[in-house]
């Protein structure tokens, strides 16, 4: 049993946690905070927690959370998390941040892109990049993690297994994703009001803005071993969780739809969170909502030599919370999917 804290546990990601580690075997939820509601109990701010959890929020304290856990994981907002991480990571302890703020090397790319100076550029490039999928013999021998964004999860397994073999031209990928309400955060916002987002699809950060771009960019390029360029835009749609994403890429040789299904089959096996859909069926959010699954289905347009690549995560999940606890269970040697194996919530 490993004692387990989070830090930043009143937003979405944060209960997020608590919920799935609640139904985990191994792990004891110990110490979690919030410093806007300190002395409160986490029941009191989500009711679906009431007579489950009884923990109380606390301010935090590097010493005590040390005292009170073995892993942490930090779930604020970027800019945020780094002076935690800065604080906590020493000794033995495991540290999983979810914030962008150790996603990067370079200290730059992190500031050009997230708008903020780094405070801690000396921790740049100590976190393995979390995706179990891609990364997990380094992420089973490290303490220290930086979880994935929701978007660069959906956009890279769709696109991991053509970029591996070679089979895309790397400087023109196109992604285009939707994602959940959820996806804004717990903070009430003007165009996360139900009046604008219900029945109702928008844009935002259009033309090669988006934070995220940097990230994909960077782990696509690593798994494609040449650069690679994308256009990303990020949509707004009427649903609470997920991500939608699809991915256009142009072949370097004539593929089937059969051929490509087959190579991403075989690319995939033995991956319990990742199933490849048969030909001809294609990914729903409904479908991975709630879960740490994602699911991908591929059809090739014949007539523009174009593959197009749809994948289905639930954000809050294997975007987030899920594939942070699975990233736990990978560097504390558990089975990978202990707390994990709930499907999809539908209808």
């Amino acid at each position: 049993m490993v004692r387990v804290g989070i830090v930043g546990a009143s937003g979405y990601t944060g209960s997020e946690l608590i919920r799935l580690l609640l139904n985990h075997a191994k792990a004891e939820l110990t110490y979690v905070t919030a410093n806007r509601y300190i002395g409160q109990k986490v029941s009191s701010l989500y009711p679906n927690f009431a007579g489950v959890c009884d923990l109380v929020y606390r301010g935090f304290d590097a010493a005590e959370a040390k005292e009170a856990a073995e892993v942490l994981f930090i779930a604020l907002p970027h800019g945020a998390s780094m002076d935690v991480v800065s604080q906590a990571l020493e000794g033995e302890h495991k540290i999983i941040d979810l914030s962008g703020d150790f996603r990067f090397a370079d200290k730059e790319v992190y500031e050009s892109w997230y708008g903020m100076p780094h405070k801690c550029p000396t921790l740049l490039g100590m976190a393995v990049y979390g995706l179990p999928e891609v990364n997990r013999k380094a992420i089973k021998g490290t303490n220290f993690i930086s979880n994935p964004g929701c978007y660069p999860t959906g956009a890279i397994l769709a696109t991991a297994p053509l970029l591996t073999k070679g089979l895309v031209f790397e400087q023109d990928i196109i992604i285009d994703a939707l994602t959940g309400v959820s996806g804004s955060g717990r903070a009430a916002k003007e165009d996360t009001h139900y009046c604008y987002c219900d029945e109702n699809v928008s844009s935002y950060k259009v033309g090669g803005v988006h934070q995220h771009i940097p990230e994909m960019e960077q782990e696509m390029s690593k798994i494609a071993g040449e650069e690679v360029r994308i256009s990303f835009t990020p949509h707004l749609a009427p649903f609470s969780r997920g991500i939608y994403t699809t991915a256009y890429c142009n072949l370097k040789k004539n593929l089937s739809t059969t051929e490509l299904i087959k190579i991403f089959g075989e690319f995939y096996e033995g991956e319990y969170f990742v199933k490849v859909l048969p030909e001809g069926e294609y990914p729903q959010v409904k479908s991975v909502a709630g879960s740490n699954f994602c699911h991908i289905g591929l059809k090739v347009d014949e007539r523009t030599g174009r593959v197009i690549v749809i994948s289905a995560i639930d954000n809050l999940v294997k975007g987030a919370s899920g594939q942070a606890i699975q990233n736990m269970n990978i560097m504390c040697g558990f089975d990978e999917t202990e707390g994990l194996t709930a499907v999809g919530l539908m209808p």
